[in-house]
């Protein structure tokens, strides 16, 4: 293959991926040591700038676009508008909420020169009602109106730990809506629920929604998506026979309160938030609507995804000791191409590199082609592996048969085949692409 035709693919070589290959008796840093957070230090997907502040590299992101497109995708679907608030939020909305004591040390705060104080946000629940108020009285001809961002916010934290599931540093979903009272505002959050679970399905991994604490963020009703992980810090609670869930930190019962059940134990870690507000921040900070010739607070919800701590617990539920593994719809490239190496007995079969790169391609999927043919493919097959590439394509002494055959390895299941050219095409354009449509679909 010529550089000309390599140019036009991504390509290993001109990826910007320091990877780390740790020495044999190099310590361990126990407060940071989990899979995730192991994986993605050696194979360049984060790099760590501060304690519990990480710089997101290609790789890694590459999988928070794709996260970011299935969660625009679905917010689309009800309506949302993407929108961006500033970092720095004002101390003086925070007392008035009385927030700014209860979230106390955990708040990053500064002056600037003319001695105004602000927050660094950990959230935007009073930037946004602010927002909102001084706009003035909402026509009730707008409403719902629901407003989103996606963003970096931070927090003090005491201890940072396991990278990205509790760093300082983090990038968040935040969605905040508007109704004309409870009732209206209800039912938009069974809307964006609904939406929460197309986008956690939509991601296919196994998760738990179990009723959780309303906290410092306040309200009367809140839901919790969760992955089952050991390094998590929550328990879920879980009746089998109900399907009923709940944060172990949001009840007291020891048994299920429908059918009475005793309940199991799942640590986890939280991944998504919901929350029903009403007007405890709308009445405080003055957004309200007008009707007929009458004023009243709007009835809020708030609604969260830890974008990087997903990424995080993701590669953690699905890894093995020794590798990175994603789901399809998050990793950073869907399929690895291997070439021959150069000079070898096989480097004749380098004829079929474009011919592969160009049906997949053709199937619109996501691709990276090895083209370090100075190594081995066994060297260059267990990068891919570590990376965790969901799909592996060799091009090696089977492409050399009359009738070529080439490796079709699926990491994440531990399988492979030896297929030819139309299988493969076959493969990835209606079994990918399948896959693709069916999470597309309203669950």
């Amino acid at each position: 293959m010529s550089q000309n035709v390599y140019n036009n693919w991504h390509r290993v070589s001109k990826l910007f991926q320091p990877l780390n290959i740790p020495q044999k008796n190099a310590p361990v840093v126990k407060t940071e040591f989990s899979k995730s957070y192991k994986h993605m230090i050696d194979t360049g997907i984060i790099s760590k700038c501060n304690t519990g502040m990480y710089a997101l590299l290609p790789l890694g992101y590459r999988i928070l676009e794709k996260l970011t497109s299935i969660i625009d995708n679905e917010l689309l679907k009800i309506d949302a508008q993407k929108i961006l608030l500033p970092a720095l939020s004002s101390q003086k909305l925070w007392k008035k909420t009385n927030r700014f004591e209860e979230a106390g040390r955990e708040l990053f705060t500064l002056c600037d020169k003319h001695d105004t104080s602000y927050v660094l946000s950990p959230t935007h629940e009073e930037t946004i009602t602010d927002v909102i108020s001084k706009v003035g009285p909402i026509s009730p001809k707008t409403l719902p109106l629901r407003l989103y961002q996606i963003s970096s916010k931070w927090r003090d934290e005491m201890k940072p730990r396991l990278g990205f599931m509790r760093s300082r540093e983090f990038i968040m979903k935040d969605l905040y809506t508007f109704d004309i009272g409870s009732t209206q505002a209800l039912e938009t959050y069974k809307i964006v629920n609904h939406a929460y679970d197309n986008i956690f399905n939509k991601i296919g991994i196994q998760y738990k929604k179990a009723i959780g604490s309303v906290g410092m963020i306040g309200g009367t009703v809140s839901h919790e998506y969760h992955y089952i992980t050991e390094i998590g810090e929550d328990v879920v609670l879980s009746c089998l026979q109900c399907n009923y869930h709940i944060n172990k930190n949001a009840t007291d019962e020891s048994t299920c309160p429908s059918c009475k059940n005793a309940f199991s134990e799942s640590t986890t870690a939280e991944i998504g938030h919901t929350f029903f507000l009403g007007t405890k921040y709308s009445e405080t900070l003055k957004a309200l609507y007008k009707e007929n010739h009458t004023t009243a607070p709007l009835s809020m919800g708030c609604y969260g995804i830890g974008m990087t701590r997903l990424i995080a617990s993701a590669a953690e539920v699905l890894s093995t000791e020794q590798e990175l593994r994603w789901p399809i719809a998050l990793a950073p490239y869907t399929v690895c191409v291997i070439p021959p190496k150069k000079n070898s007995k096989e480097d004749v079969a380098s004829q079929y590199n474009e011919k592969i790169c160009e049906l997949l391609s053709q199937s619109n999927i996501d691709f990276i082609i090895d083209d370090r043919t100075h190594l081995t493919i066994g060297q260059r097959f267990i990068y891919s592996r570590k990376c965790g590439f969901p799909y592996v394509i060799v091009i090696g002494k089977l492409a050399l048969n009359s009738d070529p055959l080439f490796e079709l390895h699926d990491i994440n299941n531990s399988t492979h085949n030896d297929v030819g050219l139309e299988t493969l095409f076959d493969f990835f354009n209606q079994t990918i692409n399948q896959q693709k449509i069916s999470n597309r679909a309203t669950v």
